[in-house]
C-alpha cells in the first residue's frame, strides 16, 4: 500500500476532495470556503476543481449554513457545513438540536450531513475562538460526534462521517492543524476509520488514561515520563469517537489496569468525563483500586491573556500530578 506524508490539516482537505470525487452528492458550504479556502485554508483548491456550485461561499450566518445543510441532506445530498470557528456553532444550535438530530430516528429519512470546524485552545485565540463544545452534542441523541487526534484518523474519520446517513459533528483541533510531529504517512488508497471505535495508543498495566483530541498527545507525553521516572506502565486510550462511544474498549482497559484517569480539554463539570466516570462507577466498581480521577479545564470562562490561557488548559504537567497521586492511592 502506497503512502505519503501530510499534515492533519491536509488530511482533512484530502478527505473532502476524495469524497467529492467519489460522490457527486457531496458538497461543501461555509464562510470563505471557496474564495479563500476557509480561515485555515483547509479547503484550498476545492472550488477550482469542483466549481462554485459544490464549494459554496455563504453569508456569515451559521443558522443558514446548518439549516441549508439539513434541507439538502433530506433531499439526498451529502453536505459538509464548515464553521469558520466551532464557537459559532451556537448560532445554529436550533437547527442541529431541533432539526438535524431528530430527523433520521424520528422519520426514518436519512440525514447525511457533516458539521466540521476548528475547536480548542492553545493557539491564543481568546474566549470567542477556543471553544470545546463536544459535551453539548454528546448530550443530544441523534447526532454522532468524532474528534480525531492523528493525521490518519483525521482523514479516515471524516470520510466515514461523510458516508454516514446520520448527522455527524466532526471536531478538528486547530492546534494540530500544522503540528510538525503530526506530519504522518497516510495511505493513498481509499480507507475509512469506522465511527464508534476507540484505539489504545499506548499499552500499560498500572493505569488507564481515557482521553481524545489534542489531549491525547499531552497524555502520551505524561505516560512516557511516568514510565521513565516512576516505573509506571500507563495505558492511553484515545476515544476518537465520542458518539457512538466505544464502551467495550474502555471497560476492557480499566478491567486490566484497575485505575483510571480521565483527561479532556473541556470544562470539568458536566463534561464527557463525568459520563465516563458514572459509567465506570456503575459497571466496574469492583475492579477499581482507586478513585476515578479527572483532569480538565476549570469551570470559568476561557481567558483572554496568554498566561491565563496556559494556566487554564490541561497539560502534561497537570496530568503527571494527577496520575502520581492516583498511583500512590
Amino acid at each position: 500500500m502506497s503512502a505519503k506524508k501530510i499534515t492533519y490539516l491536509e488530511a482533512i482537505g484530502e478527505a473532502m476532495r476524495e469524497e467529492m470525487r467519489r460522490d457527486e452528492a457531496v458538497f461543501l458550504l461555509g464562510e470563505d470556503v471557496g474564495t479563500y479556502g476557509g480561515a485555515f485554508k483547509v479547503s484550498a483548491g476545492l472550488q477550482e476543481e469542483f466549481g462554485a456550485e459544490r464549494v459554496i461561499d455563504t453569508p456569515m450566518a451559521e443558522s443558514a449554513i446548518i439549516g441549508s445543510a439539513v434541507g439538502a441532506s433530506l433531499m439526498g445530498m451529502r453536505p459538509i457545513a464548515e464553521m469558520q470557528f466551532i464557537d459559532f456553532i451556537t448560532c445554529g444550535f436550533d437547527q442541529i438540536v431541533n432539526m438535524a438530530s431528530k430527523m433520521y430516528w424520528r422519520t426514518g429519512v436519512p440525514t447525511p450531513m457533516v458539521i466540521r470546524g476548528p475547536a480548542g485552545g492553545g493557539t491564543r485565540g481568546g474566549p470567542f475562538h477556543s471553544s470545546t463544545p463536544e459535551a453539548w452534542f454528546f448530550h443530544t441523541p441523534g447526532i454522532k460526534v468524532v474528534y480525531p487526534s492523528t493525521t490518519y484518523d483525521a482523514k479516515g474519520l471524516l470520510k466515514a462521517a461523510i458516508r454516514d446517513n446520520n448527522p455527524v459533528l466532526y471536531l478538528e483541533h486547530k492546534l494540530l492543524y500544522r503540528l510538525p510531529d503530526l506530519r504522518d504517512e497516510v495511505p493513498e488508497e481509499d480507507y475509512i476509520v469506522p465511527l464508534g471505535e476507540a484505539i489504545v495508543r499506548r499499552q500499560g498495566a498500572d493505569m488507564t488514561i481515557l482521553t481524545y483530541g489534542a489531549m491525547v498527545h499531552q497524555c502520551l507525553q505524561a505516560a512516557q515520563v511516568l514510565e521513565q521516572e516512576d516505573d509506571l506502565e500507563v495505558e492511553v486510550v484515545d476515544l476518537r469517537s465520542l458518539v457512538p462511544l466505544d464502551r467495550e474498549t474502555i471497560k476492557a482497559s480499566v478491567k486490566r489496569t484497575n485505575k483510571v484517569l480521565i483527561v479532556h480539554e473541556d470544562m470539568l463539570s458536566g463534561g464527557i468525563g463525568a459520563e465516563l466516570a458514572a459509567m465506570l462507577a456503575e459497571e466496574l466498581f469492583e475492579y477499581l483500586d482507586g478513585p476515578i480521577t479527572r483532569v480538565a479545564a476549570p469551570d470559568v470562562p476561557f481567558p483572554y491573556a496568554p498566561p491565563l490561557e496556559s494556566a487554564y488548559l490541561p497539560n502534561a504537567e497537570k496530568i503527571l500530578a494527577a496520575a502520581r497521586k492516583l498511583a500512590a492511592y
